[in-house]
């Protein structure tokens, strides 16, 4: 006798998202995995006494998003700190700011996700942030996290450890000065416990099962084992560490893919340039706003290729950053001297100005690319991105299809701008350029099956299908059936081995 399911999932729109393109009515679960997909007669025969039974009234279920480039801990800072997204110029910024000073007696007063492209206003000056407080550091992060923009306390007390190059006046700062606001502000264990778990709700709330996260400097790694062995951990999390954790990653044995079902090893992660909003993603062709400016290196070509060679040595994947297409080829030609970079599954993050040339070498060299499509938001006629590189090189930013018609592997991530896959899936399927316009459910995939394969799960994650981790999302209606306002979908549910984690009121 078949033995009854813990979960039963019926009434519904179930699409496995594997090449068939195949839809069911229900789903059942046992153990954590997918057991059976069938009509909704069908599955009843696998309900028992102990079995709880959802009526998804016709919701649709996919398998769960994998944000394959997220920051957790930095997703948690908004719920935590000033929220700065959507703030409508730095006098909204200034606001948020003083009313986080007044709710905390921190040394810092601290806001993040700031974005001033669609500002009609100035840019945020060090005179905004003085405004907040004169005897507290201020700071107000971009939400592209290469930026920032701090007041006079902060510069007179740090000013002092921050390269010259990346100060850039008016309080704004990029890169490396970032960095040391960074490891000023660094939260304890305690704290950073706290970021996380409001990091978990918005990723159980957005439909995200899986997240590849980048983690520098950090007590997340630690807080994520101790939640995964408290039980109270629902979202899976696969650990980038950054490139200055690899003398201790080789020094504990830690490899890619060791770890448990929750928690478990990915790669270590590098830079090479840093953002087109900074004017420090490194291209070959100067800024159409800054004609003496081509970017910059964050790590040069020969360091790169002597962290790279260490790292695939040891048996441990690469990210590695890399937006202008200066950036993407000196990444490819580290990858080159790999022995089997295929197999290694090295991949560039954001790849946003890659070149046919870079696009056809990724295809040789089984590069996956892990980009993120709500990065499209800026590259409008009249956006971010316009300004920057002008029009012909936005429209041929992430060119999404010619990744795709290249058998170039395609992880799609938000890099926490905002974490939500819908949003991305959206823009991804609505483009500023038909260039960049992918099908709805390449675009799913991408975001499921694309970030499976990223992280060695593609067996077991990314399609639904019998035997499969029971990881998925239950969105209340079709995104096939109104891809124009894909992003104003609602998340019904959210499901992490086989138990529901999120479900709407």
């Amino acid at each position: 006798m078949t033995a009854a399911a813990d979960l039963v999932l019926r009434n519904g729109e179930v699409h496995t998202l594997d090449d068939a393109e195949e839809t069911y009515d229900a789903l059942a679960i046992r153990d954590g995995r997918v057991v059976q997909l069938a009509n909704d007669y069908d599955v009843g025969f696998l309900v028992g006494t102990g079995t709880e039974v959802i009526d998804l009234d016709g919701g649709v279920v996919l398998p769960g998003f994998v944000d394959a480039h997220t920051h957790m801990e930095t997703v948690g800072q908004y719920g935590v700190h000033a929220d700065l997204r959507g703030a409508s110029g730095p006098e909204e910024v200034t606001d948020r700011l003083q009313e986080r000073a007044a709710e905390t007696d921190d040394e810092w007063i601290l806001g993040y996700g700031y974005d001033e492209s669609a500002w009609d206003a100035d840019d945020l000056q060090q005179s905004d942030l003085d405004a907040v407080s004169e005897d507290r550091p201020v700071a107000a992060i971009r939400e592209d996290m290469h930026t920032a923009t701090v007041n006079a306390v902060a510069l007179d007390a740090y000013g002092d450890e921050m390269p010259i190059g990346d100060v850039l006046g008016d309080g704004r700062i990029v890169e490396d000065a970032v960095e040391v606001v960074y490891e000023a502000t660094e939260p304890d264990p305690e704290e950073t416990e706290s970021l996380l778990r409001a990091a978990q709700r918005e990723a159980n709330e957005q439909g995200v099962t899986c997240v590849h996260d980048m983690v520098r400097q950090s007590h997340s790694p630690r807080a994520f084992r101790e939640l995964d062995l408290a039980d109270e951990l629902t979202v899976r999390v696969r650990l980038n560490y950054w490139s200055d954790h690899l003398d201790a990653l080789l020094e504990t044995g830690l490899r890619t893919n060791h770890g448990s079902e929750m928690v478990e090893v990915g790669g270590v992660k590098t830079y090479t340039d840093g953002s087109l909003g900074g004017h420090t993603a490194k291209l070959s062709e100067p800024y159409a706003d800054a004609p003496e400016e081509t970017g910059q290196w964050v790590v040069d070509p020969e360091e790169l290729r002597e962290f790279v060679t260490r790292a695939d040595d040891a048996g441990l994947q690469v990210t590695a950053h890399a937006i202008g297409d200066e950036a993407i080829d000196a990444v490819l030609d580290a990858y080159e001297e790999c022995a089997d970079a295929e197999a290694s599954r090295h991949r560039i993050e954001h790849s946003e100005l890659a070149s046919d040339d870079a696009i056809e070498r990724m295809s040789e060299l089984g590069v996956v690319a892990s980009m993120q499509p709500n990065f499209l938001k800026w590259a409008g006629s009249e956006g971010l991105y316009e300004d920057r590189i002008g029009a012909e090189r936005r429209e041929a930013s992430n060119r999404f299809p010619a990744y795709r018609d290249a058998d170039v592997p395609l992880a799609f991530g938000s890099d926490c701008m905002p974490l939500d896959p819908l949003l991305g899936v959206h823009y991804s399927v609505n483009p500023p350029a038909e260039s960049q316009a992918l099908s709805v459910t390449d675009a799913l995939r991408a975001y499921t099956a694309g970030g499976a394969y990223a992280g060695f799960r593609e067996d077991e994650m990314g399609t639904i299908e019998a035997g499969a981790l029971a990881d998925l999302v239950v969105l209340d209606e079709s995104p096939w059936e109104q891809p124009e306002a894909i992003r104003d979908i609602d998340v019904q549910a959210t499901v992490v081995a086989g138990e529901v984690v999120y479900r709407a009121d």
